[in-house]
């Protein structure tokens, strides 16, 4: 009889114990891995990477200038369709300088008019005398103007010839631009994929880089758990303190999918038995705990 009533009690306490870690196992509604938005930097230019001053886990802020490709030849080139537009520039005629001299002698004939017609107005000189002073006046405004003409077609024709070079120093002045690494997004080093005196080409990663001051928890929910999210919900984050407890951090949901899949492997929900889950992001503060691809765990409010 009393070893009976020592089974029964021994019984009762491992019971106790099975409904304690049972409890403590389902202390969540899901679970997931911490995640960020990593974007690859690569190179737009191509050349040996003269230059490359970042490290794997340095914070960079966005538009900081970190290298430069050798730009040497770009530069050359450029160099040269500027000179290129000088020397057509100094072919562009000088069409004031140009006329003077017509201009010259028609102010001369129009003077010359002036006197034939006082002489006739005197009986001094006859009427052919006057008609042929106009007509030299005709034929010198005739030659100003047609000179006129052919020298603003050749200065405009020289000025159409300079404007695909010009563009062409644009887009040699755009490539420059681009042999500049500029960070385009603020965030912290991952990955280094190059280092410098390298050869690049564009397209060609340079570095993996993410914002982890706000990291992303993915955990997934079953059918049943999803009329308990809601977008910008306020949740409970847990991670594991390394000493058998929990870190507990707020977290707020940014998005729900709209699309029901299968359950991942390394994934557990309240109901593990769920075939069908959807995909929820929480996203935490991050101030150096959480890492990217850590376990955690959410708990609904």
């Amino acid at each position: 009889m009393k070893k009976t009533t020592i089974t029964s009690a021994m019984a009762t306490l491992l019971m106790t114990v099975l409904i304690s870690c049972n409890s403590s196992h389902n202390g969540f509604d899901s679970s997931g891995s911490f995640e960020a938005d990593e974007y690859i930097i690569s190179a737009e230019a191509q050349g040996i990477l003269k230059e490359f001053t970042i490290e794997e886990g340095e914070v960079l802020a966005a538009g900081q200038k970190i290298g430069y490709i050798d730009s040497t030849q770009l530069y050359l080139k450029k160099k040269q369709l500027e000179a290129q537009i000088v020397a057509m520039l100094g072919k562009k005629p000088n069409i004031s300088l140009q006329l003077s001299a017509l201009q010259d002698q028609l102010k001369a004939a129009e003077v010359e008019r002036e006197r034939v017609a006082n002489l006739v107005r005197g009986d001094a000189a006859t009427p052919k005398q006057l008609d042929d002073a106009n007509a030299q006046i005709d034929v010198l405004r005739s030659q100003i103007e047609a000179h006129k003409s052919t020298l603003n077609i050749s200065s405009e024709s020289i000025n159409k010839e300079i404007v695909p070079i010009q563009v062409q120093i644009e887009q040699l002045a755009d490539q420059l631009d681009k042999c500049t690494v500029i960070n385009p997004t603020p965030g912290t080093v991952l990955v280094k994929y190059a280092k410098e005196n390298e050869m690049t080409a564009m397209g060609k990663p340079l570095y993996k880089i993410a914002d982890i001051s706000n990291i992303i928890l993915r955990v997934y929910v079953s059918g049943d758990q999803l009329a308990e999210v809601k977008l910008n919900q306020t949740v409970d984050v847990m991670t594991d303190d390394g000493k058998g407890g929990y870190n507990v951090a707020q977290g707020t949901v940014t998005w729900i999918s709209d699309k029901a899949e299968f359950t991942p492997k390394t994934i557990q929900t309240k109901n593990e038995r769920a075939n069908l889950v959807y995909a929820v992001k929480v996203k935490v503060k991050n101030d150096g705990l959480y890492k990217i691809g850590m376990y955690g765990e959410i708990k609904f409010r």
